[in-house]
């Protein structure tokens, strides 16, 4: 059974009706159901469907934010081999809610950087829910020097509410940990790709989104801000998330209109956590396509980088 969120309720009950009719099959407690349970299965497919056409930017929220979504290391071991964390920005300590490290990808040697969320209680504490401090954002500077040192491409995971906001976190120079992340992204010497797996909040995801090449899933977000953040701003009233989610453009097909991004990854019928598999080997499959292209040009990646974020806004 899935985590439903509150616009999945149709589906919900007709999924519940399902396995009911497959537990009394099963205990041999009800007569031959596979008709019934076929037909229920068409509606509950094309409950989703309905459901999932035409979602508004607020829903849009909550799939990104869904629990059972896949997260950093769910792609990290589906799409890497060899990885090797490492940790520590030598200055303060770890931050374990900024995963890095080096692997192979198809063979070939990459930079992983990516902010993990975790899947239950104990992690999502230990990964302090994605939310990185500033130590982190050293880590990944320290990471990225590294990998330009040695030639070797980046790809970056983006999934984040925002930076850690606590006082320990602006004592140690939040701001200026998150600027210079900025900077080594728009400064690397070699090809990077960065993936919105989820949510692409604030300055905590731009520290890290900075790429060649930006993709996000199909029902990622991505925005300056949280919608309930923008709403406390602007009307004082976090009940108003929905307007601002809907007037922020953070929706992957808003983004891409706006040149934010450069292409959107189709997500599963139903959001990434009804089919992780699909939508990691999908989103692999892009992130190498991409590299070959990379490949085969004569590409300045730092005079790209320039070109493509200084483009932004022009047009419009």
């Amino acid at each position: 059974m899935y985590n439903y969120l509150d616009f999945e309720k149709p589906v919900q009950d007709l999924e519940g009706k399902i396995l009911e009719l497959k537990k009394l099959a099963e205990n041999g407690e009800a007569v031959d159901v596979g008709d019934e349970i076929k037909r229920l299965e068409k509606r509950s497919r094309d409950a989703l469907r309905d459901a999932y056409k035409a979602l508004t930017p607020w829903q849009k929220v909550q799939v990104a934010r869904h629990p059972d979504r896949p997260h950093c290391l769910d792609y990290v071991r589906a799409l890497f081999t060899d990885f090797t964390t490492l940790a520590g920005d030598r200055n303060f300590g770890e931050d374990a809610a900024m995963v890095g490290g080096f692997a192979r990808f198809r063979g070939e040697p990459v930079l992983v950087l990516g902010q993990e969320k975790g899947s239950d209680t104990k992690s999502r504490l230990k990964h302090n829910f994605g939310s990185v401090r500033p130590e982190g954002y050293r880590k990944s500077v320290r990471l990225m020097e590294m990998a330009d040192r040695f030639k070797i491409p980046v790809v970056m995971l983006v999934d984040t509410a925002g930076a850690y906001p606590g006082v320990g976190a602006e004592e140690r120079g939040q701001a200026e940990a998150i600027a210079r992340s900025t900077s080594a992204c728009l400064g690397l010497k070699v090809p990077s790709i960065a993936v919105v797996i989820g949510e692409g909040g604030s300055g905590g995801a731009i520290a890290i989104a900075t790429a060649n090449r930006v993709f996000m899933l199909e029902h990622a977000i991505y925005s300056v801000i949280s919608p309930e953040g923008a709403a406390s701003i602007l009307w004082r009233d976090t009940t108003r998330s929905k307007d601002a989610a809907t007037n922020m453009k953070i929706t992957a097909q808003d983004l891409l209109g706006l040149k934010i991004i450069d292409q959107i990854i189709d997500e599963p019928l139903g959001g990434a956590h009804r089919n992780a598999e699909a939508v990691i080997s999908a989103t692999g499959d892009l992130i190498a396509k991409t590299f070959s292209e990379f490949a085969g040009s004569n590409i300045d990646f730092r005079e790209h980088r320039r070109e493509k974020y200084l483009a932004i806004g022009r047009s419009l």
